[in-house]
């Protein structure tokens, strides 16, 4: 039920007062009507699958605590007919094992909750299975890890469909962080690390108040007052990612955010984003986003306010 109410939260709530496009939201299932759970309760659901049919996102959350066995085969091939047509299809936690189960997965990349990758693994070896990560983009399906990841899922899909802004808005009325990264660890082994001090909230914060500058580890590292090995380790362990890899994805935010709000040269921006050049920024935008800058801001500053059909 958690899991069923962030795709409720996330893409069901109308929040175009506050300018972000409302989405057309529907629950379905193969047989409408009263639908049980686990924990005793149930939901009604007035609508069978063929509602789904052209929907631009299919969001399958998980069956239930226990991992799914025989699936509806209705429910496979609504599946299929979604990636077929080119709709983005997400997964939350073990909702994974039913996606992969279509057969859409084979050949390529998912995650799923920690403790089910072994299982997802032997029951599906033409699919690669991260488990140390918060969620996985393969073409247009996300799979997310367990719980909270798929917040994190949902956003990261937000933002390539509405734009930075209006997911950050999104994410700001959930009072949830904008973005963290999939490549994020599910979880740490041991949360207390083994330096002493203080969060590098301060050191990050000057980072993102410091994107238009060559900033090194070295640099960064004698600012947290520590050795750039210690540093780089205990970034990881806080972070998730390197700090090279999190301040590029930073500078591409960045550089999302000015390409929907701001009319600047491509030029400007990748001077104010760190890229140094519009050449580099084009390079990096399009190896992350798969498109250009020019193409994004096409996109994301003509979203319509009134609805985005999904």
């Amino acid at each position: 039920m958690f899991e069923f109410s962030i795709a409720c939260e996330t893409f069901g709530l109308d929040r175009s007062p506050y300018g972000v496009p409302r989405f057309d939201f529907r629950a379905v299932t193969p047989d409408p009507g009263h639908v049980p759970n686990e924990l005793g309760m149930e939901m009604r659901v007035d609508d069978d699958l063929s509602a789904a049919e052209g929907a631009d996102i299919v969001v399958v959350p998980p069956p239930g605590s226990r991992l799914p066995g025989d699936i509806d085969d209705r429910v496979l091939d609504a599946i299929r007919r979604a990636v077929d047509r080119g709709a983005w299809v997400i997964s939350y936690c073990t909702g994974a094992f039913v996606v992969a189960a279509s057969g859409v997965l084979d050949g390529g990349r998912a995650t799923t909750h920690w403790r089910s990758t072994e299982e997802f693994g032997r029951r599906f070896p033409l699919v690669e299975v991260d488990p140390d990560v918060l969620y996985v983009q393969w073409g247009r399906i996300i799979t997310s890890a367990g719980t909270a990841a798929g917040v994190d899922a949902s956003l990261h899909l937000l933002r390539q469909v509405i734009g930075v802004e209006h997911a950050n808005s999104i994410a700001r009325s959930m009072v949830v962080a904008p973005h963290r990264d999939g490549g994020q660890a599910q979880f740490i082994d041991r949360p207390v690390p083994d330096c002493t001090g203080s969060s590098l909230a301060p050191v990050t914060d000057w980072m993102i108040d410091n994107l238009h500058r060559e900033l090194s580890v070295e640099e960064l590292a004698a600012r947290a007052l520590m050795s750039p090995r210690t540093f780089a380790r205990r970034f990881k362990a806080e972070l998730g990612a390197t700090p090279a890899a999190w301040l590029a994805r930073q500078r591409i935010l960045h550089a999302q955010r000015l390409l929907e709000r701001t009319d600047w040269a491509v030029e400007r921006i990748a001077g104010e984003c760190g890229f140094g050049s519009a050449a580099v920024l084009r390079q990096n935008f399009s190896r992350v986003l798969g498109l250009s800058p020019a193409a994004y801001r096409a996109r994301f500053t003509a979203v319509p306010r009134e609805a985005v059909p999904a």
